[in-house]
């Protein structure tokens, strides 16, 4: 994830204003200036959030979305996670029922994979299953306090 600046693209006359939405997916290209990177063209490939039709849906996307802000800075490529934040897009319609889990299971892999929560036995098989809906299976009920104290610590660390 990089953080970029682009100018102007709220007026009428921006060809980019579509494309630079909330939630959007996008081609775009960048370019490294004295101060950052720069937005140079984009595409627009859809919306995550305008494409799903339930609330629910649209809250867990807000959710993966608002945590990602919050998380991650830098420069640091982190394919683990982009692969969780692409299946939970796609496949919003299938963690209805889950949504609670699939955040904090979310959330606990994305704090492990920041450095942010220490790797311990118990939910070693969450962090580590190559999927969100592999971890799911594997997230039970007696997990459920310990993962929420790891997520809380967490938490902390990263804002300290």
């Amino acid at each position: 994830m990089l953080w970029c600046s682009a100018r102007s693209v709220r007026e009428e006359r921006s060809k980019q204003r579509c494309a630079l939405q909330e939630f959007s997916h996008i081609r775009v290209s960048l370019i490294k200036g004295k101060s950052g990177w720069r937005v140079g063209s984009t595409e627009a490939l859809g919306n995550a959030f305008l494409q799903v039709e339930n609330r629910t849906q649209r809250a867990l996307i807000n959710f993966v979305v608002t945590q990602l802000r919050r998380y991650v800075h830098g420069e640091i490529p982190l394919a683990q996670v982009y692969e969780d934040v692409c299946e939970i897009v796609k496949n919003s319609e299938l963690f209805l029922e889950k949504t609670v889990s699939v955040q904090k299971v979310f959330l606990l892999r994305l704090l492990s994979e920041l450095g942010y929560v220490a790797p311990e036995a118990i939910w070693s098989p969450i962090v580590t299953a190559p999927t969100i809906q592999m971890a799911l299976l594997l997230y039970t009920r007696d997990m459920v306090t310990q993962v929420e104290k790891a997520i809380t610590e967490g938490a902390l660390a990263s804002h300290l």
